[in-house]
């Protein structure tokens, strides 16, 4: 049998101790463990980031997997603590939405709100809860320990709102959802609904009412500085500059609206 493979995301960077003190309890627990950093550079506090990192990540991560994700600014209140079993992988986090789009994308998904004491540290921080909460209950999941021995199951997890791009026969009009570390704006326009435009003719695209001169396969289509839009890695339209920055160039964030139209 393979080893579990435990991966990590939080907004803690790596200069501190707090990555390395949760991987010190999870292999105290179970040291035959394959410990993986997912990122440790989720903006401090943005769980919509994180959800979207998350939500990336994992369906490129063997079934079996268990995910810690902690971007937690509730850490020590009454929020609740959960785990997740989607029928592939497992999560573990705060019940602060951060498990939001994995569970859009699994919505009959077994959730269990983390109670059982004997599956925590014996004192619980306020201040950090990955450690003496999350961790070890990632440690015994990978021991084999059954996700309904954590907790009382839980019906009513925390959902944030995601904007979904608006669909017509002309037009998609959605909003950038994430910049990447190369200022690249990801949007949440999906391949499908940009192929489904093209399929009628040229397209144009704006972003805040800024013309975005071409659509290209690749970046390299365009010469240094130069804005395009693409379909990126992850499947969704992003505006870039090539060699440049993209939020910068066009003084956009998330949030920040893209119209795809027929062109006229």
């Amino acid at each position: 049998m393979s080893r579990p493979i435990v991966a990590l995301v939080t907004d803690f960077g790596t200069r501190d101790a707090y990555v390395g003190v949760m991987k010190g309890v999870i292999l105290s627990i179970h040291a035959d463990v394959t410990l993986v950093d997912l990122s440790h550079d989720v903006p401090a506090h943005d769980i919509r980031h994180g959800a979207r990192l998350l939500a990336d990540c994992a369906p490129y991560y063997p079934a079996g997997t268990i995910f810690v994700a902690v971007v937690d600014p509730g850490v020590g209140s009454s929020r609740r603590a959960i785990a997740l079993d989607n029928g592939r992988q497992r999560f573990v986090g705060p019940d602060n939405g951060l498990l939001s789009l994995v569970l859009d994308a699994a919505p009959t998904s077994t959730i269990v709100e983390l109670t059982a004491p004997q599956y925590q540290r014996p004192t619980v921080s306020r201040t950090f809860e990955g450690r003496d909460r999350f961790a070890p209950v990632a440690a015994h999941l990978a021991r084999g320990v059954a996700l309904d021995a954590l907790g009382p199951r839980l019906e009513d997890p925390v959902r944030l709102d995601w904007p979904t791009p608006a669909v017509a026969a002309a037009a998609v009009v959605g909003v950038v959802e994430a910049i990447d570390r190369f200022g690249n704006l990801v949007t949440n326009i999906p391949r499908a609904a940009l192929d489904g435009l093209r399929a009628g003719g040229p397209v144009a695209i704006t972003i805040a009412e800024r013309v975005v001169p071409r659509l290209v396969a690749t970046y390299a289509e365009v010469a240094a500085g130069e804005a395009c839009a693409l379909v990126g890695s992850t499947e969704r339209l992003e505006i870039a500059v090539h060699g440049g920055r993209a939020d910068t160039h066009f003084a956009a964030g998330a949030g920040t609206p893209v119209a795809v139209r027929r062109a006229t």
